[in-house]
């Protein structure tokens, strides 16, 4: 959908009455282009409220398939889709909760050899990949072409959401040069992940998508915010560029 169909305007309503949103805003939602990095705990957060919000395309990567174990926190996914991939899974789900948001599917693992030319074709990419070579691999590319990475990551009850977008702030490698020794951080397979605060956080990268592509607010460029789900308590650091950064 590259264009919002006026009938349709009943639908986005309470969104199209905010200040500064507007038809407009509606407008530039339907002409977005958004690829999310996984469907899992992060994407199937993400994915339901940029469709029903009205990005007219979303891709989504994704190689593996739904296990039991995902139902808890992957809400978008149900156990008649077990043992199928998720990337058909979660196209089966938007189409029912918004018929007119165009779904793209890349059933594979996201690769050196494949990223670029998958990710290219997008105005904004919502990292919800679970692996350090994954996030890194992402901020490289986006960082490249110029695209905006809304990043997040889950630990047990914290999450952290941030925006590298390095036309205009710091990179995922100026806030983490280089990933941690392999097996220093327990993966959520290890450690465990609370299934409500995927649904926090990756709500979160999904409100950052929508005020990139429509220009309100202000994004979290240059700042982490970081949630404790025990305590309920937000915190927000400041960013900076590194100068020896590479990617600048």
């Amino acid at each position: 959908m590259s264009e919002i169909d006026l009938s349709l305007l009943q639908r986005y309503l309470r969104q199209t009455i905010l200040p500064n949103f507007g038809i407009a805003g509606q407008q530039k939602l339907a002409q977005a282009k958004v690829l999310v990095i996984g469907a899992g705990g992060l994407g199937s957060a993400a994915l339901p409220y940029l469709a029903a919000g009205g990005v007219g395309t979303l891709g989504i990567v994704d190689f593996d398939q739904v296990s039991e174990s995902n139902l808890h926190r992957q809400v978008i996914h149900t156990p008649e889709f077990i043992n199928r991939p998720k990337t058909e899974s979660a196209k089966f789900y938007l189409n029912k909760l918004n018929p007119d948001c165009e779904i793209i599917t890349f059933n594979q693992k996201l690769t050196q050899e494949n990223a670029k030319e998958i990710i290219k074709d997008f105005d904004l990419v919502l990292d919800g990949s679970d692996n350090f070579e994954t996030k890194y691999l992402v901020n490289d590319v986006c960082a490249e072409l110029e695209i905006p990475d809304v990043w997040a990551a889950l630990n047990q009850f914290d999450g952290r959401v941030s925006v590298f977008d390095a036309k205009s702030g710091p990179c995922y490698r100026c806030l983490f040069p280089s990933a941690p020794p392999a097996g220093s951080v327990p993966s959520c397979a290890e450690a465990g992940v609370l299934g409500s605060l995927c649904g926090v956080i990756g709500n979160l990268q999904s409100l950052e998508a929508v005020k990139i592509l429509t220009g309100i607010g202000e994004p979290l460029v240059g700042r982490l915010t970081i949630f404790d789900a025990l305590d309920g308590d937000w915190e927000t650091i400041t960013i900076h560029k590194d100068p020896s950064c590479e990617k600048h």
